[in-house]
């Protein structure tokens, strides 16, 4: 669950969008906002492309900017505020974080980067996947490689173009097409011819810091196909044979399932596949994976990263123990440690009405825990069974893997609890 935040401020602040063309670019009532302002608020390039007659007292943002957002408005609280911000202030922009601290916003956008660079590419926006690395790792890219899509990088700064490039060799797309578009907007534009990321060079040549890198995924022959859904290959991670497998894994988010913005508590991480494919489902899905076994852990954070998801948080600890001191969850999946004492009890009290748990088992001491939680608070248990057809002689028949009891259950107002129904 996202924490609360404090009330919104009613402090009037005016944020305008500015592109690489500076005033030039920006319409009359752009510029009026500007010059009228008392106090402008913004980055040194941004500041750097006001004239004199913006005569405002002109501040720049502190690293680190989010925290200093509400002690800067309330300071210059009554005063008439400006933000000059690059681009679409609301996409990827400081437009979020003052929207969250004043409910008196009032935003004057510029056409983005990407609007730039989809009119220079022809390519339709609504095709388009937006990845940013501003701030964020390289590896979150991974996620968003299928054959065939496009997508626009948002860099954080010259060198972005190369990283992208060894990403893309790294997890199997190397034949993807590249281009780099630099300064969209302004007088010194420029796009690079398209190359590809196994011809990338390196070291690659001095570029401009503000770019975005246009990419048409291929993926090359052999490569490991990586779908959009949960299920991914079991060969897609490293294991030490503690993994959810891909049958079982792919039944097991279905009964989680995950929504945009939600929180898992991955109990028992193994290797981090159910973390990780919760978080593959929507980039604003998040987890917490619980392992009590370090190397175990740096393991997960491996997959996590090649597998596109990095912002997975990793807490190496036994259950229940450290989770009095995990933010509340939407969900909770237990894979290990079911017959740990009170870790069962633990997971039901932290979750909210309307969140799920989900608990998988081989064992039968296990087991008879789930059947006394179902009889306790509902839900769902079943029994999953796959088995994968191997050669007998010169025949061919089936081999059983280990059978999984899962306990499936929603929380609600009226779900039965304390004695067995």
């Amino acid at each position: 669950m996202t924490p609360a935040r404090p009330a919104p401020t009613t402090t009037a602040v005016t944020v305008v969008g500015i592109g690489a063309d500076g005033w030039a670019g920006l319409p009359d009532t752009s510029r009026a906002a500007l010059r009228e302002a008392e106090v402008l608020i913004g980055g040194p390039r941004q500041l750097d492309l006001l004239p004199p007659q913006c005569a405002g007292e002109r501040i720049a943002w502190p690293s680190p900017l989010r925290p200093a957002v509400p002690a800067l408005l309330a300071t210059h609280a009554g005063r008439r505020i400006a933000v000059p911000a690059s681009g679409d202030p609301m996409f990827y922009g400081i437009g979020r974080a003052l929207a969250e601290e004043t409910n008196a916003l009032r935003v004057l956008p510029h056409p983005s980067s990407v609007s730039y660079a989809a009119a220079r590419l022809g390519w339709p926006l609504e095709d388009v996947e937006v990845v940013t690395l501003v701030g964020r790792p390289a590896a979150r890219l991974a996620a968003a490689l299928h054959d065939g899509r496009r997508l626009l990088v948002l860099s954080a700064d010259a060198g972005t173009p190369g990283e992208v490039a060894a990403l893309l060799r790294d997890r199997g797309f190397g034949p993807s097409g590249m281009r780099v578009l630099e300064q969209l907007g302004g007088a010194k534009e420029r796009t690079t011819a398209e190359t590809t990321a196994d011809d990338w060079p390196d070291p690659q040549p001095a570029g401009d810091p503000l770019n975005i890198v246009a990419v048409e995924c291929r993926r090359a022959p052999g490569a490991l196909r990586l779908g959009a859904v949960p299920g991914l290959p079991d060969e897609a991670y490293e294991n030490d044979g503690q993994l959810t497998k891909r049958h079982i894994r792919a039944a097991t988010l279905g009964a989680l399932a995950p929504t945009p913005g939600e929180l898992l508590w991955d109990i028992g991480g193994g290797s981090g596949s159910i973390a990780i494919e919760w978080m593959r489902t929507h980039p604003s899905c998040r987890a917490v994976t619980v392992e009590r076994d370090p190397v175990r852990a740096e393991r997960i954070t491996r997959n996590a990263d090649r597998l596109g998801v990095p912002g997975l948080r990793v807490v190496t600890g036994a259950a229940p123990a450290v989770l009095a001191e995990l933010p509340q969850p939407d969900a909770v999946f237990i894979g290990g440690g079911l017959t740990a004492p009170g870790l069962l009890d633990a997971c039901w009290e932290a979750l909210p009405v309307g969140g799920r748990l989900v608990a998988n088992t081989v064992t039968l001491e296990s087991e008879a825990l789930l059947a006394h939680a179902y009889r306790r608070h509902g839900g769902e248990l079943v029994r999953l069974a796959v088995a994968h057809a191997v050669p007998v002689g010169g025949f061919t028949g089936w081999r059983q893997a280990m059978p999984v009891t899962q306990w499936a259950v929603q929380k609600t107002l009226d779900t039965p609890s304390g004695a067995d129904r």
